[in-house]
């Protein structure tokens, strides 16, 4: 007979295991990330040292085109899998998978051949986006980005259906991995041999044809090795209008959430010159890269809200929620620190004159650590259906980013569309966050996360020290990093329990095991 108290053991084994695969997640998702910000490291150093500020501004607008392209073509398709791939699977055994990526990647391959045929037949956009360029070479860029944007697009989808079964090594593997790998090792020979605009662009592009081939067969692998072991319940299949009742908003959201990180970009280029567009081009790769330990941690979690929200497993979804947190501040916020500190020696790697963007990417890197410490209160919003409101929060940022920039980049340069980049963040991620605590509850600031927040304002102090004795030079950076390094291993076994780090601990150990 079980006693009346036993399911809450049965709750909190859940609860472990959730937490559990969220931190196989999140320390594979850190492996992807630091080898992404390293390839993307390298392969900005590699463009800019071979084309030089202006050509490398050339460069990234069409890669600014092409991301942004890209992930307005998905429609938001890709959220809404891994929104409702768990549920199904939880609920369903599984059995509506098949319609749903009929529903996702149908309209979205349609969307993105539709645009990748404006992108190579109407060369406006082209000597618009490029006024600086001579028209051929314009014209030549844009149409080689829209040749291939409808592959990148698909694929995207597809590694997006790969989250919705609970796992992101394929997401890792390809966008993470696989891509910034492969575009270093072509744009290695392609830098010494034959530096020009074209080849540099095609080193980026042609990664692309291989990470569809491998996005189809992660998702081909997930789909034929998966066992459900819940039987099903007997719901309702999801439905088109209930697919696109949550895509379509999330749709035009990732629009925006895309373009805040490009939008300096196309701006710089139009309104200032091509060499601000490369150096500010520069600045976004280093902030991106110090936020892709958050992305790590993210990943993970948002299929794992959408499977606790679905089976009504709420405490759980709230639980995973501050711990997920938690970890998010402690290992992010102290690189944007170590950033804010040395920016100039940072910026230096890519060449001299990309060192007059230190101050924009100071102030970046002041809106970023806003982002962190937020957490995940975009995911939730996301994974608890409210796609419309997270894209009010991202409709309201845009509007602020794009009328601050208009206003400031002209008089200011890279350091203006660094102020309306981080003026756009502030606001998203506070928007975002008012919203998940007023309305559905989900609270982010306790024990664990005031640990958090006090091991990262602890090691920002030991940092500013070594800053304001050494200066913004290398062996200052080194310094900081050893002192900052030491201080940070001290604090987080001192307080390692509130923390949650067991749980990291434990997977490590089964993973070197």
């Amino acid at each position: 007979m079980t006693a009346p108290g036993a399911a809450a053991p049965t709750t909190g084994a859940t609860a472990r295991s959730t937490v559990a695969a969220t931190a196989r997640g999140g320390v594979w998702g850190a492996v992807g990330s630091a080898t992404n910000a390293m390839f993307a490291f390298l392969l900005v150093g590699l463009i800019t040292r071979a084309a030089g500020a202006q050509g490398a501004g050339a460069i990234f607008t069409g890669v600014a085109v092409f991301t942004i392209a890209s992930n307005v073509c998905k429609l938001g398709a890709d959220t809404g899998l891994v929104r409702f791939i768990p549920g199904d699977l939880a609920l369903n055994g599984g059995s509506s998978v098949g319609s749903l990526l009929r529903m996702a990647v149908l309209p979205a391959a349609a969307a993105a051949t539709v645009t990748g045929a404006v992108l190579l037949l109407c060369p406006t956009v082209a000597t618009t986006l490029l006024p600086h360029l001579p028209r051929a070479d314009a014209v030549a860029l844009i149409r080689f980005f829209g040749m291939l944007l409808p592959a990148a697009t698909v694929s995207l989808l597809l590694l997006g259906a790969t989250q919705g079964y609970g796992t992101v090594v394929p997401f890792v593997s390809v966008e993470q991995i696989g891509k910034p790998v492969l575009r270093v090792l072509i744009a290695v020979p392609v830098a010494y041999w034959a530096p020009r605009m074209m080849s540099l662009a095609a080193a980026w592009l042609l990664p692309a044809l291989a990470g569809l081939a491998a996005a189809w067969l992660g998702l081909h692998r997930c789909r034929t090795h998966h066992r459900t072991t819940a039987a099903p319940r007997g719901e309702e299949p999801v439905s088109w209008r209930a697919f696109w009742a949550f895509s379509a908003p999330r749709a035009i959201s990732s629009v925006f959430d895309i373009s805040a990180v490009w939008v300096g970009v196309i701006l710089l280029s139009a309104l200032a010159t091509d060499a601000e567009a490369g150096i500010y081009t520069a600045i976004g790769r280093v902030v991106t890269a110090g936020t892709l330990l958050q992305l790590a941690v993210r990943l993970p979690v948002a299929p794992q809200l959408s499977r606790l929200l679905a089976v009504g497993e709420i405490a759980e979804a709230h639980q995973l929620h501050r711990i997920s947190t938690c970890w998010i501040v402690l290992f992010s916020w102290p690189p944007f620190v170590l950033i804010a500190g040395f920016p100039r020696t940072i910026l230096a790697v890519f060449g001299p004159e990309f060192t007059k963007g230190a101050p924009a990417l100071v102030v970046l890197c002041a809106a970023a650590m806003v982002n962190v410490a937020v957490g995940n209160a975009q995911t939730v919003l996301l994974m608890a259906g409210k796609s419309s409101w997270h894209l009010a929060c991202t409709a309201v940022a845009f509007a602020v980013q794009l009328t601050v920039g208009v206003l400031a980049v002209p008089r200011w340069g890279i350091l203006g569309a660094a102020v309306s980049w981080g003026a756009a963040i502030v606001v998203e991620n506070l928007s975002a966050a008012v919203l998940v605590r007023l309305r559905l509850g989900f609270t982010t600031v306790a024990a664990g996360y005031t640990s958090a927040l006090g091991i990262g304002l602890a090691v920002s102090v030991v940092l500013a020290a070594v800053r304001v004795l050494s200066g913004d030079t290398p062996s200052g950076l080194a310094l900081s990093l050893t002192f900052g390094l030491s201080a940070f291993g001290t604090f987080l076994w001192r307080y390692r329990t509130p923390l949650g780090v067991s749980e990291l601990v434990q997977v490590l150990r089964r993973r070197t095991a």
